[in-house]
């Protein structure tokens, strides 16, 4: 008979976390459930308890969550930057870490706008009734 093993087992045998040297973080979430539209659908109507599937609905969820990184930014006192279109975030970053003398804190929050793949509602009309629906697309944004 062999003993179950725990997740924890597995990866303390396979996996190794290692950083030499970081000088920066992305924060990029992939959500493997949400790719398609009737995903998303779902999502809104059943976790979120929406009656209709209306991508209207996330804008609040990603305004409280740029609102967080405001938050822990003034909390902090962590300088906030808004990269220019074309600037080098690396040239950026070695002016901030040359009169840096710390060991450990967040130097700064770089923020860039980059093109996404996103969903949008469009009013769609019922071709019997005439009647309008919201359909989910998808988008760049």
């Amino acid at each position: 008979m062999t003993v179950p093993r725990t997740v924890s087992d597995v990866l303390a045998e396979h996996v190794r976390f290692e950083v030499e040297c970081i000088d920066r973080m992305y924060l990029n979430v992939f959500v493997p459930e949400l790719q398609r539209t009737g995903q998303v659908a779902g999502y809104l109507m059943r976790h979120r308890g929406q009656p209709i599937a209306s991508t209207a609905l996330v804008a609040p969820m990603s305004k409280q969550f740029v609102a967080g990184i405001y938050d822990y930014a003034a909390a902090h006192d962590v300088p906030l930057v808004h990269f220019t279109k074309g600037q080098r975030k690396d040239d950026v970053m070695h002016e901030y870490l040359a009169g840096f003398t710390g060991t450990d804190q967040v130097v700064f929050i770089g923020v860039a706008q980059e093109k996404a793949h996103v969903f949008r509602t469009e009013r769609r009309h019922n071709p019997i009734t005439g009647a309008p629906f919201p359909w989910i697309v998808t988008a760049t944004a």
